[in-house]
């Protein structure tokens, strides 16, 4: 996994020159990285967005402890990674195992915070992928209702089209990456599920 020290490089630089407590973790591959709204949207709750090009969900297990090492205290992770390792070959029951891993990273980092996993979205690119993005999906579902701080945020239906296939009007060219429109639909879709965001920093004052 050498090819992903560059950008670990450039997320602990980010993390040392951070003028702010953070107090919300976005965790995940280039859906997030390539977010430049990300922390105007949801800068009330203090966030930081730790995503890292072409990373898997198995790359966020394995590098968590180096990236999160200078993080003292957080409220909240949000984390989207998974399509990748569908990508490269890997079983949905590979998938649900790295996120155990990694929930209980953090579980064992920052007690009892919360936590929330992004749907894997279904994609142009990767329709052939759809059967299994849909069964991981939903047995991370299932993992997630387990624990009353763990949440499920499904951006799965929202992304299809009237015949059940992905919505190209979401996505690049590429047909992999967001366009404005995706990335606005993701942002309508988080602002749906409070519970997933720490106390506002302005009420915690009263």
């Amino acid at each position: 996994m050498f090819w992903y020290h560059p950008d670990l490089e450039r997320l602990e630089n980010h993390i040392q020159e951070l003028e702010y407590d953070p107090k919300t973790i976005f965790y995940g591959s280039s859906t997030l990285t390539l977010w430049d709204e990300l922390t105007t949207i949801f800068r009330e709750h203090n966030p930081v967005n730790l995503g890292f090009g072409g990373s898997t969900l198995a790359a966020c297990t394995w590098f968590f402890d180096r990236i999160f090492e200078n993080i003292e205290e957080i409220d909240a992770i949000v984390i989207y990674a998974g399509d990748n390792d569908l990508s490269d070959g890997r079983h949905p029951e590979e998938v649900l195992l790295f996120l155990e891993n990694i929930l209980l990273k953090i579980r064992t980092k920052y007690g009892n915070i919360k936590c929330s996993y992004i749907s894997i979205k279904p994609s142009v690119a990767r329709n052939h992928l759809l059967e299994s993005i849909h069964y991981t999906n939903n047995n991370i579902e299932k993992l997630m209702s387990k624990d009353d701080n763990f949440h499920f945020v499904n951006i799965y239906d929202a992304l299809l089209d009237k015949k059940g296939k992905p919505n190209s009007k979401y996505f690049e060219e590429d047909g992999l990456h967001f366009n404005a429109k995706g990335y606005k639909l993701l942002t309508k879709t988080l602002l749906m599920y409070p519970k997933i965001f720490p106390q506002k920093i302005f009420e915690k004052m009263y």
